[in-house]
């Protein structure tokens, strides 16, 4: 075939696939997980039964693929983030902001929903929430190694142990009111990793 043949059906796969996820996911967080049908998906994605059975058995899936795309989407954030900051305080700061606002985000879109509590317990069993988990941890950790090697960062602490100290202490951000309220969280999670003096 050529390749401009392949490049558009690959690109017709993508589409369908993108909006099969999205379509589930916003079904599931109505109705909860035993409310949605694979062919009521077939029906609002606009494409047949047969063809979304070539590309998922049943909503379970479904589901754990669009977690899988959300958990990628989050770690290429928080790599850009990383990127785009100038120097090694700078760069913390704007991974734990980042990292803040995602866990704020997700208790607000998913959650917190009357359907959270089914979603977390099929999603949040598999290996890829623990690889993120490890990649979170790995990340956070480098950008505190470079801070303590810039003097801004204590270092009595493993960068290791003070990655776990953020990543924890974020997780409140799932339940801040406000902005302002990430805002001094983070301002508290930074004053307790300065050095002494």
């Amino acid at each position: 075939m050529p390749k401009l043949w392949d490049e558009t059906i690959e690109a017709h796969r993508r589409s369908v696939q993108d909006a099969t996820l999205e379509t589930t996911a916003q079904l599931v967080a109505e109705r909860g997980l035993r409310g949605v049908t694979m062919s009521e998906i077939a029906v609002k994605t606009g494409i047949g039964r047969a063809t979304l059975y070539k590309y998922f058995p049943d909503v379970e899936t479904i589901l754990a693929a669009w977690h899988q795309r959300q958990i990628r989407h989050h770690l290429n954030h928080l790599g850009e983030v990383r990127d785009q900051a100038q120097g090694p305080d700078a760069r913390l700061e704007a991974v734990l902001t980042a990292f803040a606002h995602i866990q704020r985000d997700r208790a607000r879109h998913g959650h917190g929903q009357p359907h959270g509590s089914e979603l977390a317990v099929l999603l949040h069993t598999d290996d890829q929430l623990a690889q993120a988990q490890h990649e979170v941890h790995g990340l956070i950790g480098e950008l505190i190694t470079d801070a303590a090697t810039a003097g801004t960062v204590r270092s009595d602490v493993s960068s290791e142990e003070l990655a776990g100290y953020c990543i924890h202490a974020l997780e409140a951000a799932r339940h801040t009111p406000s902005e302002e309220a990430v805002s001094r969280l983070l301002m508290l999670i930074l004053a307790g990793m300065r050095p002494e003096g």
